[in-house]
C-alpha cells in the first residue's frame, strides 16, 4: 500500500540549501612583507585568545546547563533524568524530585489533580485556604512560564473521596511541600486551573479536499511552517512560545530549527512573503516516533521569541486526560495543502468537518487493514470526497466541547487524498499530552 505522509514538498525532495561564504580574494603580494613575521606571531596570539575565550564560554554554559537535551537535573545533585521519567511515579532523582511536582489538569474543567507518590494515585486540590498564587506557581511547573489564566473553585465531577489539601500553618514556602492528603473537603470544592485562556474562536465556524474557506480568526491557531519561504507543514499554537506538529514534518535534514518559520493570523501564502514571520528555537520529534510506521508522529517547536495573542493569533487547549470522545464526534480540519490529490499546496486556509472513525473499523483488512496504533486516530469519511491531502501535515484535528475547541490530533498520514475507504489518519494528541507537558517543563 503507498500511503501518503501530508507534508507539501514541491517538486524534488527538499533539500535545504545552506548559503555559504563568496571566496575571498587572495592578497598574494603583502603590500609591507617586512613585517610578515611580527604579523604571524601576532595573528598566533590573537586565534589563541579567541580560543580560550570560546573555550571558557563553553565550559560556563556546560556548568549551567548540565543536563542537556530533554534531561532535567535532580536538584542540585547534577544527576539527570530522561523528562519521560518525571511524573511516572518511579523515584528515579535521590531524593525523590522527580515525583515531587506532579501536576495535571483533569477532565473539560481543568480540575488541578497532584499526584502522590506514596498512595500512586491522582487527587484533587481542596479549595479550602486556596490562594491565585499557588496557582500561578503550578502553571509556571507544568511549563506555562508566566502565563495565567484563571483559578477557582468548582464542584468535582471526578467522584474522588480523597483530596491534596493545603497546610496553611507550615513554614515551607514550596507549594507542594505543604499538600497533605485528606479525606474530608471542607468547602467541599476542588480547585479549576487555567493557565492561559485557550480554545476560543473569533469566529463561529461556518461550514483540504471537500473543504471551504475559512475567515479570518475562525481557526486562530493554525499556523503555516515554511522551509525557504514555501510552505510545507501546518502547526497548532498551544501557548505564546510552543506549536505542535507532526515529527515526519522535522526528519533529518529538517530537524533543524534555523529552517523554519512560523506564520500565525494569515490566511493567504502570498501574503506571507511580506511578513518577517516567527523564528523556531527549538525542534523536538518524539523520541519514539517511527518514520516507516508513522507511529507517534508528533513534534513540538519552541519560537524564539513568544507570539502576542489577539483576535486572529489564539491558542488551542490540549486535551485533558478524563476528556471522552463519542465514537463519530464531531471534529474539524484545517490547513494549505493540496485540495486534490497530487495538486498544488492552496493560497488560501481551508477547513472541513470530519468525524471520527473508530480504531476497531478503521483496523479493518477492507482500510488500514491494521496499521492503525493507539497513537493514531482516523478521521473522515468511507466514501471519501474529503480528507486533508499533501501540505497540511502537522495541522489540527480539533473538536468542540463545553463551548471550548481542543486539539485531539495532529494530521499525519492516509493512502492518497479523499479516496474511498482510505480517511485520514492523525496522531492521537490525547496520548501524547504528558510528553508535550514534560518537554515544555525540560525547555522553559
Amino acid at each position: 500500500m503507498d500511503t501518503n505522509q501530508k507534508a507539501s514538498i514541491p517538486g524534488s525532495p527538499l533539500w535545504p540549501l545552506v548559503p555559504t561564504e563568496r571566496m575571498r580574494p587572495s592578497t598574494t603580494h603583502p603590500r609591507y612583507p617586512e613585517t610578515k613575521k611580527v604579523l604571524c606571531i601576532l595573528l598566533s596570539l590573537g586565534l589563541l585568545l579567541v580560543v580560550l575565550v570560546v573555550a571558557a564560554i563553553l565550559l560556563w554554559k556546560f556548568v549551567e546547563n548540565k543536563c542537556m537535551g530533554s534531561r532535567i537535573e535532580c536538584g542540585n545533585s547534577g544527576i539527570c533524568t530522561s523528562a519521560s521519567q518525571w511524573c511516572d511515579g518511579i523515584l528515579h532523582c535521590p531524593n525523590g524530585e522527580d515525583e515531587n511536582r506532579c501536576v495535571r489538569l483533569y477532565g473539560l474543567n481543568f480540575i488541578l489533580q497532584v499526584y502522590s507518590s506514596q498512595r500512586k494515585s491522582w487527587h484533587p486540590v481542596c479549595e479550602d485556604d486556596w490562594s491565585e498564587s499557588y496557582g500561578r506557581a503550578v502553571c509556571r511547573d507544568m511549563g506555562y512560564g508566566n502565563s495565567f489564566y484563571s483559578s477557582q473553585g468548582i464542584k468535582d465531577d471526578s467522584g474522588a473521596t480523597r483530596f491534596m489539601k493545603l497546610n496553611t500553618s507550615a513554614d515551607n514556602i514550596d507549594l507542594y511541600k505543604k499538600l497533605y492528603h485528606s479525606d474530608v473537603c471542607s468547602s467541599k470544592k476542588v480547585v479549576s486551573l487555567r493557565c492561559m485562556e485557550c480554545g476560543v474562536s473569533s469566529k463561529q465556524q461556518s461550514r483540504i479536499v471537500g473543504g471551504a474557506n475559512a475567515a479570518l480568526g475562525e481557526w486562530p491557531w493554525q499556523v503555516s511552517l515554511h522551509v525557504q519561504d514555501v510552505h510545507v507543514c501546518g502547526g497548532s499554537i498551544i501557548t505564546p512560545e510552543w506549536i505542535v506538529t507532526a515529527a515526519h514534518c522535522v526528519e533529518p535534514p529538517l530537524n533543524s530549527p534555523r529552517y523554519w518559520t512560523a506564520f500565525a493570523g494569515i490566511l493567504s501564502q502570498s501574503l506571507m512573503f511580506y511578513e518577517n514571520g516567527h523564528r523556531v528555537g527549538k525542534v523536538i520529534a518524539h523520541p519514539n516516533y517511527d518514520s516507516k510506521t508513522k507511529n507517534n508522529d508528533i513534534a513540538l517547536m519552541k519560537l524564539e521569541a513568544p507570539l502576542t495573542f489577539n483576535d486572529r493569533v489564539k491558542p488551542v487547549c490540549l486535551p485533558n486526560p478524563g476528556m471522552r470522545l463519542e465514537p463519530k464526534q464531531s471534529c474539524w480540519i484545517s490547513g494549505w495543502g493540496a485540495t486534490y490529490e497530487k495538486g498544488k499546496t492552496s493560497e488560501l486556509l481551508n477547513a472541513a468537518m470530519v468525524p471520527l472513525i473508530e480504531p476497531e473499523q478503521c483496523n479493518n483488512k477492507f482500510i488500514y487493514n491494521d496499521l492503525i496504533t493507539p497513537a493514531m486516530i482516523c478521521a473522515g469519511y468511507l466514501e471519501g470526497k474529503v480528507d486533508s491531502c499533501q501540505g497540511d501535515s502537522g495541522g489540527p484535528l480539533v473538536t468542540l466541547k463545553s463551548s471550548i475547541w481542543w486539539l485531539i490530533g495532529d494530521t499525519s498520514w492516509g493512502s492518497g487524498c479523499a479516496k474511498m475507504n482510505r480517511p485520514g489518519v492523525y496522531g492521537n494528541v490525547t496520548v501524547f499530552t504528558d510528553w508535550i507537558y514534560q518537554e515544555m517543563r525540560a525547555n522553559s
